[in-house]
């Protein structure tokens, strides 16, 4: 059973990793990989992960569509 805390597929860690830098990015946190994440509010640090599982999802649907 998956805890959350362990990988369902840890090989996609680094492509994960990359996707919320280059989301950071888009979202004007253009040093989100050296920055410290404590003193971000916590809108900031929950638009990264909730245009990342938008992001994750739009991916998922096009695969499951064939496109």
């Amino acid at each position: 059973m998956n805890n959350g805390n362990t990988k369902a597929v840890p090989e996609a860690k680094a492509a994960l990793s990359q996707m919320k830098y280059e989301i950071a990015n888009e979202l004007g946190l253009s040093d989100y990989q050296g920055m410290d994440k404590g003193n971000l509010t916590a809108r900031q640090n929950g638009y990264v992960g909730g245009y990342m599982t938008k992001r994750l999802v739009e991916m998922a649907e096009q695969q499951l569509s064939g496109k």
